[in-house]
Formats: C-alpha cells, sequence, structure tokens
C-alpha cells in the first residue's frame, strides 16, 4: 500500500471526508438547510450538516467526484465562497446516513460575546505555530502556551506536547474552567486549538472580549495543523467526529470504519 499525507492507497476508490463550517449571517436557515441536504443527497454523500443563524458546520464524506461538485455548488453561494474545506481519505464511508439540522448555534457555546460575526480573534498560522514550538518562545520572546479547548475525551486521544488542558466535558464548560488560569497566563502569548477551528474561534473571541488581549486562535485547528505541518510537538493522534474515531498526523484514521 502506497501512502501519502491523508490518503491510504488501496484497491478500488477511495472515500474523500470533508470538515468546514463559515461563520456568516443567514437570515433562513431552513431554506438553506433543505438546499444543503438536496445537493448532498443528490451526489449520494453521507454525514452531518449543522445550519444556524450565525453559519453552517459541515462533515461529509463520498466519492471525490461529488464531494468536491457540492463545494462548488456551494462555493457558488457569495456568502460562501471563502468557505475553508479541510480534506482527508479513508477507505470506507464513515457515516452511516445523511443528517441535516437546524440549530441555535453551528457549535454550542451560549456566550452573546463570542459571536464572530461580529469580528473575528486574530489568528496564528500552523508554519508560525510551529516555527515557535521550534524556537521556544513567539517572534517577540514571549513564552507560548497551548490552550487545547476540546473535552477531556477528545483530548485523551492525543494534544499538543505541554498543553494546557481542561477537566470539561463540553464546550460550554470552558470559561468556568479557564478562570484559575487566567492570572497565570498574563505573560504569555496563548494559542487557542481545537478539531478544526470552530471552538477554538470562539473561545479566543470570548476571552479577548473578557480581558485576554493575549490569546490567539490556531487557524484551522489541528487537523489543518496536520495538512500543513504533520505532527511536529503534537503527541497522539486528533479524535473526530465520526466511524474513524481519531486521525494521526498523515490524516490517516484509527479505524477506517465499514
Amino acid at each position: 500500500m502506497e501512502k501519502q499525507r491523508g490518503q491510504c492507497i488501496y484497491n478500488g476508490r477511495m472515500i474523500l471526508n470533508a470538515a468546514a463550517y463559515h461563520f456568516v449571517p443567514i437570515a433562513d436557515p431552513e431554506a438553506l438547510a433543505g438546499q444543503l441536504h438536496a445537493w448532498a443527497g443528490a451526489g449520494g454523500l453521507r454525514g452531518t450538516s449543522l445550519v444556524a443563524g450565525e453559519g453552517i458546520n459541515l462533515f461529509l464524506a463520498g466519492e471525490e467526484s461529488a464531494v468536491r461538485a457540492f463545494f462548488e455548488q456551494l462555493r457558488a453561494d457569495p456568502r460562501f465562497a471563502a468557505i475553508r474545506v479541510k480534506f482527508s481519505h479513508s477507505r470506507r464511508q464513515p457515516f452511516a446516513r445523511l443528517k441535516t439540522k437546524v440549530k441555535p448555534e453551528i457549535i454550542s457555546f451560549r456566550r452573546d460575546d463570542a459571536s464572530p460575526l461580529a469580528k473575528r480573534a486574530p489568528a496564528v498560522a500552523p508554519a508560525t505555530l510551529a516555527q515557535w514550538l521550534r524556537q521556544g518562545h513567539d517572534d517577540r520572546g514571549k513564552r507560548v502556551v497551548l490552550l487545547d479547548t476540546r473535552n477531556r475525551q477528545e483530548v485523551e486521544h492525543g494534544t499538543f506536547v505541554g498543553a494546557l488542558t481542561l477537566p470539561i466535558d463540553k464546550f460550554t464548560d470552558l470559561p468556568e474552567a479557564m478562570e484559575p488560569h487566567r492570572d497565570g497566563l498574563a505573560d504569555a502569548t496563548v494559542v487557542s486549538f481545537c478539531t478544526g477551528g470552530i471552538r477554538c474561534e470562539k473561545a479566543a473571541l470570548w476571552m479577548q472580549e473578557t480581558g485576554m488581549d493575549n490569546v490567539l486562535q490556531l487557524e484551522g485547528g489541528i487537523l489543518g495543523y496536520f495538512e500543513q505541518i504533520g505532527g511536529q510537538g503534537y503527541r497522539g493522534r486528533c479524535f473526530v467526529f465520526d466511524e474513524r474515531v481519531a486521525l494521526d498526523a498523515e490524516l490517516n484514521p484509527l479505524v477506517d470504519a465499514a
């Protein structure tokens, strides 16, 4: 078997897995949900599409041509022209069916001061973070603290070496769990991260709005870092929300699900 990052070459066709989110005002979430479901269904895709007034959050998988056609249709809508998609491959379909849901938020945080529709917290690119990890400080000489915004089940599969992890079971627990650490992080550059970027986007914005002006978000999350850098500074795998369970730094699944 020949291997490349994000792709295992087997006999037969590969499944292309896509994860993407985009914060943008949605006036009619129900109508958009119906459209997304129809496009995905026409292409034989499976997975989950979440739609809210604040945007969309997508986890879809299927034959490569169908997945790419779906995102071509999506990007034709000016609201989603700039959506960023993270791709990986698996031998088998990791989703049992296609689901589309309308939610109050595309990732539940329940904080009015953490809406990326108003503005976005500053981000750091994977290549820049990798450089900071190699040199042991940021470009201004400040220590760098990586903050894992995921829950304890996800952290068990892997995280950045030396990352600050929190004893939380759901994302809404993060603000309370952060309180004991705020003063100790005042002299650091804090880089929040999560699986694909959506949680650290809200978390970094919330921390900034509540007085922590030294917080960045990792652009593209762990999966974006794996795509561009690989596993430098990371130990273990990255948990994903499908039957593959977790991906290694080459974006290969722990379980190539049936």
